[in-house]
């Protein structure tokens, strides 16, 4: 597939196939006003779910205390299933079965094109099952079903078809040496994973995490948020039917502080790999060192800046700015949460991504044409919340937005502020939530300076019609990903990852596959070579 910006996609209609009429489609769709907003009776998606136990060693089993959790729908509160609630015991029988899979089971040892295969499989039992995927996600989530079906569903796809086509490419080197000596560079999996994904993008970091592990041959016991549990399971069913060996892929449903903490800490887990929050992730690698030292890969906040240049089409960069910053609520970790706007244009872009902000749409987003959802719950919604408040209480100009939005659910009105500074609050933590902070600037040199001021380092975007200020923009910013005049493309091949406290290492692309291999050097002696 080629690179797309998400929301290019978001033009097919919405449609649950098998649904009664009587849901109302398209019902309801209310566009964002400062005055309260009422939110029609939630759809209730046409989907059975029927996964909620444990994946361990190819069996769906409840943990071993026998507790569950609840996992809530936000666009209510409500409860959507209980699902068995995983703790320290259930992550050792994951660890234990991942173990015996790699040292024992057929998955390292089968050729790696057999490999790609099950993966190509997978792949396949995927497509065929996006609109029950999309459902979960966003059920779960809150996330508009537009977006899961037609964005994220087949970039998903397209990670496993990737790396399936990985799988027979990985290779070694023979190297020249100073000496008659044969030397080989091996490639090997590493072994057992552990990997701990967020809520945000249950489905997508996934695939970031499992595609390459699975690729290189290793085995692994992964750890879903608890705020979306459900489509981890789901996707656990379909490896199941795609032939994926028992022990390969274990799914433990927890929280972070016991199922994750335990994962992170555990002795027999050769590499980790954690997607969240920047204070977890300290965490996580604290006790990863502590235990037996594990290779840590790192996906963690941002506080992306978002510089639109005095020679933009202002319409363009109003709309640009706005994608980059309320996408999928605002929960993205690499938001356009800082927008830094010359002061030539300063006025004209806040009032047009005041109105812009306006006319969002905001509602149940199984609904045709809504924008934006609630926030995952209702720890995030008062947090969000909260920030707006700072904001106030900072002498920002609110423009728009500031409260919720409805009565009931966790939805957040668009919030937009203007004449921001860089040492306010909601100019230095990320929110995480549509709250879009306006910055001025004047020279390009001490933007450049302002943006790298923060201590996140994982993306950026530059709006520009001048080349040359766009490679001294994109060089200067101290960042992983810097996109010039569009946002948020996202492909297979396209390394991700930050600088300083944004992360370590890179997820996506070639470089993923480093995380899961190790490299061992063998040497032989020469007799007699007839070269070297």
């Amino acid at each position: 597939m080629a690179a797309r910006r998400i929301s290019s996609l978001f033009s097919r209609s919405l449609s649950l196939p098998t649904a009664p009429a009587s849901l109302g489609f398209g019902r309801g769709m209310q566009r964002f006003t400062s005055s309260a907003a009422v939110i029609d009776e939630p759809i209730i998606p046409p989907l059975q779910i029927n996964y909620t136990k444990l994946l361990i060693n190819g069996q769906f089993v409840d943990s071993a205390s026998g507790k569950t959790f609840p996992t809530l729908d936000p666009r209510t509160g409500e409860v959507i299933a209980h699902v068995a609630e995983g703790d320290a015991e259930d992550i050792n029988r994951a660890v234990s079965a991942a173990r015996k899979a790699f040292d024992e089971g057929p998955w390292p040892r089968m050729t790696a094109y057999e490999r790609s295969r099950i993966m190509l499989r997978f792949a396949d039992l995927a497509e065929k099952h996006t609109q029950e995927l999309a459902q979960l996600e966003t059920w779960d989530n809150g996330k508009p079903y537009e977006q899961a079906l037609t964005a994220e569903l087949p970039l998903f796809v397209r990670l496993f078809h990737y790396y399936a086509g990985w799988a027979d490419k990985i290779h070694g080197l023979t190297v020249p040496a100073d000496g008659p000596h044969h030397v080989q560079v091996l490639h090997e999996p590493i072994g057992v994973a552990g990997q701990i994904i967020p809520w945000n993008f249950p489905l997508l970091m996934l695939a970031w995490k499992v595609g390459p592990a699975l690729a290189c041959g290793n085995t692994i016991v992964l750890k879903s948020a608890e705020q979306t549990p459900l489509t981890a399971l789901y996707v656990a069913k379909l490896f199941q039917e795609a032939g994926l060996p028992d022990g390969v892929l274990n799914v433990v449903s927890g929280y972070g502080s016991t199922a994750g903490a335990a994962l992170a800490s555990h002795m027999d887990v050769d590499k980790l790999a954690f997607t969240g929050s920047t204070n977890t992730g300290k965490v996580v690698l604290e006790l990863a060192a502590r235990s037996n030292l594990k290779p840590v890969t790192l996906e963690l906040g941002g506080k992306s800046p978002f510089i639109v240049c005095d020679d933009a089409d202002v319409d363009h960069a109003v709309e640009l700015a706005h994608f980059a910053l309320f996408f999928n609520q605002g929960q993205c970790c690499c938001a356009g949460s800082r927008t830094y706007v010359h002061e030539r244009i300063y006025d004209e872009f806040v009032d047009k991504a005041k109105a812009r902000a306006l006319g969002r749409t905001v509602g149940d987003p199984f609904k045709n044409g809504i924008e934006q959802g609630p926030q995952i719950d209702l720890k995030q919604f008062e947090k969000v919340l909260r920030y707006i408040k700072s904001g106030i209480d900072s002498d920002a100009t609110l423009e728009c937005g500031g409260d919720r939005f409805g009565s009931k659910g966790y939805f957040v009105q668009p919030t937009v502020f203007s004449n921001v500074k860089d040492d306010m609050l909601i100019a230095q933590d990320e929110i995480f939530g549509p709250v879009q902070s306006i910055l001025k600037f004047k020279d390009v040199d001490k933007v450049i300076k302002r943006a790298n001021a923060t201590r996140y380092g994982l993306a950026a975007g530059v709006f520009t019609t001048n080349i040359d200020k766009a490679n001294t923009i994109s060089r200067g910013l101290k960042a992983g990903t810097v996109w010039i005049n569009c946002y948020d493309i996202f492909d297979a091949a396209i390394p991700f990852g930050g600088y300083k406290m944004s992360g370590i290492g890179r997820e996506k692309g070639v470089y993923s596959l480093n995380n899961y291999l190790q490299v061992k050097s063998v040497i032989s002696p020469l007799k007699n070579p007839a070269w070297l």
